[in-house]
């Protein structure tokens, strides 16, 4: 699931590292919580059998940046990761990238509906969603239909992570087979980060959607890393 919100941009810049700047549409920031279930997870030569499943959580922020040889670039900063696997917990940042905190995850799925709690054991980030599948959007979000935020969230298939280092990003790429979303119309939809005055003043964020993407065949490939 892809929960998204509209920041006003001013406000996310002072929160990126300072070779982003955040990925605009219609004059907003986007950003938002990627909840991740991943499932048979293992080195591509083996088989689904030996692979690991999971619950992740990744809060990230559309953004552009200028590579070192001054061409665009476009993805997502990922300030936070987090996971109810203790292999991801180590492994993450040591074996692949990506270094994730601990947190507990409560779901509930049926074909048409979902919801979802997580809490970080730090109890530095919480979330919670609950809502229903359908075919479009609210009517007070920035993207006027779901094929204009499906091919908007398309793009931002590469994310540099927040490490121990303070000037250095992991970075990994999401290779989809196919890419398919679909709405969800929200009835309950709760952030400890996005919900954090101290961050985002009063009126400065809002949600404006979520997406879920299902039984989707993908790979996760590590990239460069990134210094900031």
């Amino acid at each position: 699931m892809l929960v998204n919100f509209r920041v006003e941009p001013e406000v996310m810049r002072r929160l990126l590292p300072n070779r982003f700047r955040p990925k605009l549409h219609k004059d907003y920031a986007v950003a938002g919580i990627c909840l991740i279930r991943l499932e048979h997870i293992r080195p591509k030569l083996l088989p689904p059998i030996a692979g690991l499943s999971s619950e992740n959580a990744a809060h990230r922020v559309a953004v552009l940046w200028e590579d070192e040889n001054r061409r665009l670039q476009e993805g997502v900063f990922i300030p936070r990761r987090d996971t109810d696997s203790l292999m991801n917990h180590w492994a993450g940042g040591r074996i692949f990238p990506g270094e994730h905190h601990r947190a507990s995850f409560t779901t509930h799925q049926s074909e048409s509906e979902i919801s979802l709690e997580m809490k970080s054991e730090d109890e530095r980030v919480a979330v919670r969603i609950a809502g229903s599948i359908t075919d479009k959007l609210p009517g007070s979000s920035i993207f006027s239909s779901l094929a204009e935020a499906s091919s908007f969230f398309e793009k931002g298939s590469l994310g540099y992570s927040v490490t121990s280092s303070s000037n250095r990003l992991d970075g990994l790429k999401l290779q989809t087979k196919q890419w398919r979303v679909e709405a969800l119309d929200v009835y309950d939809v709760s952030s400890s980060y996005f919900g954090n005055e101290s961050l985002f003043p009063r009126g400065s964020v809002a949600f404006d959607h979520a997406l879920i993407m299902r039984n989707i065949e993908h790979e996760w490939h590590s990239a460069p890393d990134l210094y900031v």
